[in-house]
């Protein structure tokens, strides 16, 4: 498709839509903005746009779309695949301002929220009120919105699977400013078509996610960490398998070879329980009784 170039004039419909001191144009966007944490992906947007509600998204949307500019939407810009990069130039729709927790339902476990919520934010809200969010991907500045586009997963993904299993329902705007709602409170809802799921992992290329409400759980209360050496990377992936077709599921199954945790010794001035050995598994348990925990992490370190 032939995208049109930005004009002074679409710059001043975008402030119409905005305000002028959140639409900001050529020399005066930061070079921040020209990459996410991919290397060898870059580009400039014309004009950065930075949004507070659906209704704005709606509006920048609608308006490139008669005007056949491009759009990219960004959040924290932590992304490692070049997603949020405006690599056509074109409008750049920011969310971050857009950072509301709007509701705790803790009878439907759920939490409603913005998609300019930072996970780490979420985290601790959660866990303040005796809750917990599953999905724990490294990057925890990085925004909701941005990890329901890339279908964000983490170590915890082993137990508890990835973001998309926790998106109960979104509300989006359309590439024409449309505003529509898929999903809500309810675990199954059999009538129509699971737009949601499509929605989740598309990078922004089918609809700007405005709103979402998510899965928790109850927080659990006993958390336990096995370090296990090997002699050798082939011996410790060969062993996953055996974990994971086990009943005792861990949380979360990390990687650590000798060379990082020398490296991490050395910078933070700390010793590691044991660095002799030329790989290990960390492997976390979680649940709600000690006594279920302590068996699985017990099984698990036989199996090892």
């Amino acid at each position: 498709m032939n995208y049109n170039k930005v004009t002074p004039d679409d710059i001043r419909a975008l402030a119409e839509i905005v305000g002028e001191d959140r639409c900001i144009s050529g020399g005066d966007i930061s070079p921040d903005y020209g990459h996410d944490e991919m290397g060898g992906s870059s580009g400039m947007p014309e004009v950065l746009v930075k949004v507070k509600t659906k209704e704005e998204i709606a509006g920048v949307l609608a308006y490139a779309n008669k005007r056949l500019l491009p759009v990219v939407t960004r959040g924290a810009g932590t992304g490692l695949m070049g997603g949020s990069v405006a690599v056509m130039g074109g409008i750049m729709l920011e969310t971050t301002l857009m950072n509301k927790i709007l509701e705790l339902d803790p009878d439907n476990l759920t939490v409603t929220v913005e998609p300019g919520v930072l996970l780490m934010e979420l985290s601790a809200f959660c866990e303040a009120n005796g809750f917990f969010y599953p999905p724990d991907p490294g990057e925890k500045a990085a925004t909701l919105g941005g990890n329901i586009s890339t279908n964000a997963g983490g170590m915890r993904a082993v137990k508890y699977g990835v973001t998309r299993e926790y998106v109960r329902g979104l509300t989006v705007v359309t590439v024409d400013g449309q505003t529509l709602k898929f999903g809500g409170k309810v675990v199954k809802n059999s009538s129509g078509y699971g737009l949601k799921d499509l929605i989740v992992g598309s990078e922004g290329t089918l609809a700007v996610v405005a709103q979402a409400t998510l899965k928790i759980l109850p927080l659990p209360t006993v958390t336990v960490s096995l370090l296990v050496p090997f002699n050798s990377l082939d011996e410790a992936v060969a062993t996953v398998p055996h974990i994971v077709k086990g009943k005792a599921l861990p949380t979360a199954i990390e990687y650590i070879s000798q060379s990082i945790i020398l490296f991490a010794e050395e910078y933070l001035g700390k010793k590691f329980p044991d660095n002799k050995h030329p790989g290990y598994l960390l492997l976390t348990f979680d649940g709600y009784d000690e006594g279920q925990v302590e068996r699985e992490y017990s099984a698990v370190a036989d199996l090892c």
